[in-house]
């Protein structure tokens, strides 16, 4: 859905007057809530994509002139468009049915239906089903790519552990050595630099969630701005 909350439709349908009547029941439904985009055939509905058509759902009739709509799915999927189909046929058939699950289609409608409120309904819970599919393969991706830094944080901290003991032990010796001269706030700083470090290095060790932020264009970085 668009940020409006309109749900983007393509119908691919060669009938004229059902298209009139998908078009009719659907604003009847909600006004407003459904942007129907109507092509008669596979090509055309592939001329919408390749022209930077943005939809949230496919309508598409099984029989259409040239490609049946089973072998437009096919393409579409071939093409890496993994956009929900909802089919519409004439009756329901157990072979379809079949074929249908196999292409991973999500549901499939007898026209007779498209006057009642089944169409919209099947419409808006296939919406919010892709909707929960993507979230939770969001964080699916969220949890493996934390649990990734977690790791690559564990094999640097042990192996920054030693030389990092070890400026610090010499930046304290240092600084007992020249407690009043012009280099203590130096070794000042530079232990506050090391207390940092250890800091950031403790946060990314305790990361519970992917917290990132935008830092430069397309580059992101883990937000540890907290205390």
């Amino acid at each position: 859905m668009d940020e409006s909350g309109v749900v983007r439709i393509l119908l691919v349908e060669d009938n004229r007057d059902f298209a009139h009547l998908v078009e009719v029941f659907l604003r009847k439904y909600e006004q407003g809530r459904f942007a129907i985009t109507w092509r008669e055939n596979g090509p055309d509905a592939f001329r919408e994509f390749e022209e930077g058509g943005v939809f949230d759902l496919i309508l598409m009739d099984y029989f259409l002139p040239g490609q049946n709509g089973l072998e437009i799915t096919r393409a579409l999927r071939d093409r890496g468009i993994a956009i929900p189909v909802v089919f519409l046929t004439a009756n329901k058939d157990f072979d379809l049915a079949v074929e249908v699950m196999k292409l991973g289609i999500e549901d499939y409608l007898v026209k007779d239906e498209i006057s009642t409120p089944v169409l919209p309904k099947t419409i808006l819970s296939v919406i919010e089903r892709k909707a929960l599919r993507d979230r939770l393969t969001t964080l699916e991706i969220s949890q493996k790519r934390l649990e990734a830094i977690q790791e690559i944080v564990r094999q640097i901290a042990q192996e920054v552990r030693l030389p990092l003991d070890r400026i610090k032990k010499e930046t304290e010796e240092l600084a007992a050595m020249h407690r009043s001269d012009s280099l203590n706030p130096y070794l000042t700083i530079i232990r506050d630099n090391l207390d940092r470090i250890e800091k950031k290095i403790v946060q990314l060790k305790d990361l519970k969630t992917d917290k990132t932020i935008t830092y430069i264009k397309n580059i992101r970085m883990f937000d540890l701005s907290g205390p």
